[in-house]
């Protein structure tokens, strides 16, 4: 079995896997105030709970954009788990072509998505990922990583309202039931949540434009994806687990000595 951990700004999502079957997932917050020992006591505990013998975990692979944290996980993975962990970063073969600039500033999260995305569904593909910010992937057919479009991400947002607007208060991410809000809360709310969903729309429509090409999926992914998806009409398909998916393919991949 193996192990793979997405560790973002704001959540670690971890998921055990059984060949390709994945058997479990966690959703855990972010705090780089823990130690390796109150972070592998945590995992355990998750493990245990499902009764999944620690034992039988023989590989972990992580993808990080939290590069403060990693020095505590990975000795937390050498510690209770006695494997190196494999980072996924510069040198991970992925078969994707990355068309940034600079490649190296493309988070990891990215283009495991990427990657997942293109082995599920192929390409040509769009990729929105609601996170601590909200990016959009573009991919080609032939394996492109084009580039794409970074966003404050939708708790960012509403967060920023209730912080820096003295009369707004804090709320929760609900659909409403109308655009046009009788309330403080409904219209904020509303103003989110539509306001986010006119957003994807307007710019996944514009890179389908520039990507020129036919037949371009939309996948969408996150915790806040179901949501939004819900409104947004060019969304495809939402897949929650598009990360971790990528992090197996990734891990399988590499083990491959003809994967290129």
């Amino acid at each position: 079995m193996i192990l793979v951990i997405d560790v973002g700004n704001t959540n670690i999502v971890l998921g055990v896997y059984d060949n390709k079957r994945l058997m479990q997932s966690w959703r855990m917050s972010t705090d780089k105030e823990k130690t390796s020992d109150e972070y592998g006591m945590f995992i355990l505990g998750l493990m245990n709970a499902e009764k999944i013998n620690i034992l039988h975990i023989n590989a972990v692979v992580i993808s990080s954009v939290v590069p403060q944290i990693m020095y505590t996980l990975e000795h937390t993975i050498r510690k209770f788990f006695r494997v190196d962990p494999h980072i996924v970063g510069p040198g991970t073969k992925t078969g994707i072509n990355i068309k940034y600039e600079n490649p190296k500033e493309v988070g990891a999260d990215r283009i495991v998505n990427a990657v997942a995305g293109l082995e599920i569904y192929g390409g040509p593909l769009i990729i929105v990922d609601f996170g601590t910010a909200t990016t959009f992937c573009a991919i080609t057919e032939k394996r492109e990583y084009l580039g794409g479009v970074i966003c404050p991400g939708i708790r960012i947002s509403a967060d920023a309202l209730f912080q820096k607007a003295a009369k707004l208060p804090k709320i929760d991410l609900v659909k409403p039931e109308s655009v046009i809000g009788r309330n403080t809360i409904s219209s904020m709310q509303s103003g989110i949540i539509f306001g986010y969903a006119g957003q994807v729309d307007y710019i996944v429509n514009r890179i389908k434009a520039e990507m020129k090409e036919d037949n371009i999926k939309v996948i969408a992914t996150g915790g806040l994806a179901r949501l939004i998806a819900s409104e947004a009409k060019t969304i495809d398909e939402v897949n929650s687990m598009l990360t971790l998916e990528g992090l197996r393919i990734i891990f399988e991949k590499n083990q491959s000595q003809n994967y290129i």
